[in-house]
């Protein structure tokens, strides 16, 4: 080794470490949603309390006939009918298996009430259910938004005909007092026509499927007056923006045109039929070629995941998709721009994204992104959302909600009350600051490393002084459990986030 290695060998250089500074102004608040923190089809006895929302939904649900729990996949498997959702003939037992365990661990309930018009006959699993001649008729009972009679429990089995406002009846009859139901009219109907096609062989259209939301939004109501109803929980930005194409859109934006059909249903109707506008975000963004929702991640992937929420709000910043493309290379800005139709059309309703997922469970950018979503929409007004597909083993976007819902293991959650925040660089690291209606005495943040070094933060409190303060760091390697890092309160509130992580502090005045 020569003495120029040998020196060079010795030397420890200091790590690069980039300080941002921010301020919170405690004096300027907005409500935060308890809806945010919401998973599809939750694994209570692997990852805990906290989650505020359980949703029972996905293409499974589209033809699920409750009398029996039959089911049908469509395209995701053969377009079978089978005993998936549940081998008892016992009716409802499917939705009670999993509304108990929701209820028992405090959350609000989403469920999907089928309205395609058929429901699945029977549990055969035999394959494609076209190789049966006049399947529809065979393979299939009529699904009615009404019952024309008086509801029953156990439901008439003989008559061939499954009623959605009975399955609501029962539903609201046997579900505790103490925790919320609310119902979506059926879910991702912009692509019946691919994935249902044994029952829709095209895509309803806009006319089509605003009818059929009005007219099960309205037989919700009609048993279950103070539940909320959500629709039409579109997939994705064709199907919120054009309905996949459909032909009669006319160059009409499709949330625009079913926003103004449902305040003039709510005017005939003289109340209100949807209290909640839910689409699906999973997104396009992509990272050396890689799309960062879905496949296996490439060199340049987590840092493409890791900027994508940007595109939620940041009107500044161009993503690599084709939906940017379509815009003229131009920025998203999801929430504010939904939000403005919403405000337009149809005021006072709610937004719902009751699917999304980033991708990247297992890794520092899931983590990172899970993190900043969260955050974004507790502070952009989002009333309810549900994370798809992730599970226990996903451990870097379970790492992300527990900053948020139970930082430091014993159920400390972040606060209820979102504040104004300034001096964060989105690119490098984004901050999310909170207070407590009911604990004056309480703030709380979580703060985003979004950079390959550590990061000190430098956090000022205006309107609140805190005393003491305790943090929890979430990154790798084990990501959902948190480890404690130092804070220093003084002028400003003080701490060091590793790099890819996210840190969640607790300031006491």
């Amino acid at each position: 080794m020569s003495m120029l290695n040998l020196v060079s060998a010795l030397v420890v250089l200091p790590a690069v470490q980039t300080t941002a500074t921010i301020t919170v102004d405690a004096t300027v608040k907005k409500p935060i949603s308890p809806y945010i923190y919401g998973l599809n089809f939750p694994d209570w006895s692997k990852m805990g309390r906290g989650f505020t929302l359980a949703r029972q939904g996905g293409n499974r649900m589209s033809a699920y006939n409750w009398e029996t729990n039959a089911s049908n996949a469509g395209n995701d498997y053969q377009h079978q009918n089978d005993g998936y959702m549940g081998t008892s003939n016992e009716p409802g037992w499917t939705v009670s298996n999993f509304v108990r365990p929701a209820q028992a661990n405090g959350a609000t309930l989403l469920l999907t009430v089928p309205a395609m018009g058929h429901v699945s006959a029977d549990k055969n699993a035999d394959g494609d259910v076209a190789k049966t001649p006049d399947y529809l008729n065979v393979r299939f009972h009529k699904s009615f938004a009404r019952k024309p009679g008086k509801f029953q429990y156990p439901p008439d089995l003989d008559d061939k005909l499954v009623f959605q406002d009975e399955f609501v009846a029962w539903v609201e009859k046997t579900r505790a007092r103490n925790t919320a139901a609310w119902y979506s009219v059926d879910n991702e109907p912009d692509l019946w026509g691919s994935t249902h096609q044994r029952v829709w062989q095209k895509n309803p259209t806009y006319a089509q499927i605003i009818s059929i939301n009005q007219e099960y939004a309205s037989a919700i109501k009609a048993v279950a007056p103070r539940a909320l109803v959500f629709g039409p929980a579109n997939y994705g930005w064709q199907g919120f923006r054009t309905f996949q194409g459909a032909p009669d859109g006319n160059g009409r934006d499709f949330l625009d045109v079913y926003l103004q059909e449902m305040r003039r249903a709510e005017l005939k109707a003289g109340k209100r039929l949807l209290d909640v506008v839910d689409i699906h975000w999973y997104p396009e963004a992509r990272g050396d070629d890689v799309r960062i929702a879905w496949g296996e991640d490439k060199p340049g992937t987590p840092a493409a995941r890791i900027q994508a929420p940007r595109s939620l709000w940041d009107a500044s910043y161009v993503e690599t998709s084709w939906i940017a493309d379509v815009l003229g290379k131009k920025p998203i800005v999801l929430l504010p721009r939904v939000q403005a139709q919403i405000s337009k059309n149809y005021p006072g309703t709610k937004l719902g994204i009751s699917e999304y997922n980033y991708g990247g469970g297992k890794v520092a950018s899931g983590l990172v992104a899970q993190a900043d979503v969260l955050g974004l929409f507790g502070r952009y007004g989002v009333f309810a959302a549900c994370n798809w597909g992730m599970s226990a083993t996903d451990t870097a976007q379970l790492g992300g909600f527990r900053a948020y819902i139970n930082f430091d293991g014993k159920g400390a959650k972040f606060g209820d009350t979102a504040l104004a925040v300034t001096g964060q660089r989105p690119e490098l690291n984004s901050v999310y600051a909170a207070v407590d209606k009911r604990n004056s005495r309480r703030l709380t943040l979580v703060a985003i490393n979004k950079t390959k070094e550590p990061m000190s933060f430098a956090v000022a409190t205006k309107g609140f002084k805190g005393r003491r303060a305790r943090g929890f760091a979430f990154g790798a390697p084990t990501f959902e459990i948190a480890r404690a890092v130092p804070v220093k309160v003084g002028t400003t509130v003080n701490f060091t986030a590793a790099p890819e992580s996210v840190v969640s502090v607790e300031v006491l005045r």
